[in-house]
């Protein structure tokens, strides 16, 4: 493993290139989905995608700061991480909730809003083209649960690892 490779480097940044590569694949993961699966994402599944594209980078930051021998401005650094994947997590928990019929999604996740040609030719082209991407209304399951259930789980854990990580730099 490219990490066994180098003795030298901390727990904190072990755990950090660790954290860093899980959070890059999940986000893979969920662009392969989209791009290759044909799963289109709702308004939800695209906020809950924020917190990748800020925490990777971030991560990455993290680590060079690591490095650098900023011990403690890395540790806020994957501290800031943590607590966007903590809010990652209770989004994508009440994404679940609105999957599961447990409360309403906000208006945005009621289908699209572009409006419709006033021909008959034109409105049955649009019928046809149209797809309607529901927030309460998963495309998927594995295990009984959907993208946003995993996300939950994901988040869960890249939040705890850059926790753990912030923890080990601060401290040694």
């Amino acid at each position: 493993m490219l990490l066994a490779a180098y003795p030298e480097r901390g727990s904190a940044y072990r755990i950090g290139a660790l954290v860093l590569f899980a959070a890059a694949a999940v986000i893979l993961t969920a662009l392969a989905f989209e791009h290759f699966g044909g799963y289109v994402p709702c308004p939800l599944c695209l906020q809950q995608r924020y917190a990748y594209y800020a925490g990777v980078p971030a991560l990455f930051f993290a680590l060079v700061l690591l490095s650098a021998g900023h011990t403690r401005t890395a540790a806020a650094v994957f501290l800031a991480v943590a607590l966007i994947f903590l809010a990652n997590a209770v989004l994508g928990a009440y994404h679940t909730g609105v999957e599961w019929k447990f409360w309403p999604g906000p208006d945005t996740c009621a289908g699209t809003a572009a409006p419709l040609s006033t021909s008959a030719g034109g409105l049955f082209k649009d019928l046809a083209t149209t797809r309607v991407i529901r927030c309460d209304e998963a495309p998927w399951h594995f295990l009984g649960l959907s993208f946003a259930g995993w996300n939950v789980i994901a988040s869960l854990l890249l939040a705890a690892g850059a926790t753990f990580s912030a923890i080990k730099a601060r401290h040694g």
